[in-house]
């Protein structure tokens, strides 16, 4: 479906916005540690403390926010929620958020669906169009073959490959994907995106008029301190 060709394009974007992903990756790493602070022991937390160390998180600010989440310091306490809904030409949106305040949260999603000519839904409306998966994006890169690359996150336990045209999509089962994650940094490839994330298994059209109200709603809600991540089922250059 090509979108993580769009996300590993805005790589560099997200880069320049590392203020904030800061602040998002501390909430993942203090609701992460919740179920343990020893990230050998809990691989929620193995990933999110890799995520913030990629864009340069400094190793104090992750230590802190382990203590936080496992009550050796006092501090925010963070709620998950999920929002599902309808943005503009009927494109099916899922709202995961971090938050210390449901209501502003609540209150936020309301607002942008409204202001971009969508509407949000009630559990369940458009989580049916998607699926729980592991993803793992690595580049292409001169010397590598297409099969080689499809055998070893096959055989590492990977469940599909998508050969894009610039990288790999690999994708797995959710309890599979730290084991394929570890197995494809070992063989040496550079990854680019690696989540465990909803895949929509199937595809909106949208409409030219609703572009801009669309790529506003998402581009919104992802800059938001609250909202962890922000999944559609189209295609849409974000850059």
């Amino acid at each position: 479906m090509g979108r993580h060709g769009t996300i590993a394009g805005r790589k560099s974007a997200q880069d320049a916005k590392r203020a904030a992903m800061f602040t998002k990756y501390t909430r993942q790493i203090i609701v992460a540690a919740k179920d343990g602070g020893d990230p050998e022991f809990n691989p929620s937390l193995r990933v999110a403390i890799d995520k913030a160390k990629a864009i340069g998180m400094p190793n104090d600010n992750i230590n802190r926010a382990i203590k936080k989440g496992t009550g050796e310091l006092g501090g925010e306490s963070y709620e998950e929620l999920t929002f599902e809904g309808y943005g503009p030409s009927g494109v099916a949106v899922i709202v995961e958020a971090l938050t210390d305040n449901r209501n502003r949260t609540a209150a936020f999603a309301r607002s942008i669906f409204d202001k971009c000519g969508g509407n949000l839904g009630t559990p369940g409306c458009v989580s049916y169009m998607f699926d729980r998966k592991g993803v793992i994006v690595i580049e292409k890169e001169d010397g590598h073959d297409d099969d080689d690359v499809m055998m070893e996150a096959l055989d590492a336990g990977a469940e599909d490959v998508i050969v894009n045209e610039d990288n790999y999509e690999i994708r797995t089962e959710p309890n599979d994907f730290v084991e394929v994650l570890a197995a494809i940094k070992e063989a040496g490839y550079e990854v680019v995106v690696s989540e465990v994330e909803m895949v929509p298994s199937m595809e909106a059209t949208v409409d030219p008029d609703a572009v801009k109200n669309l790529t506003k709603l998402i581009t919104t809600l992802e800059d938001n301190d609250d909202v962890q991540h922000v999944y559609y089922n189209c295609d849409l250059d974000l850059e």
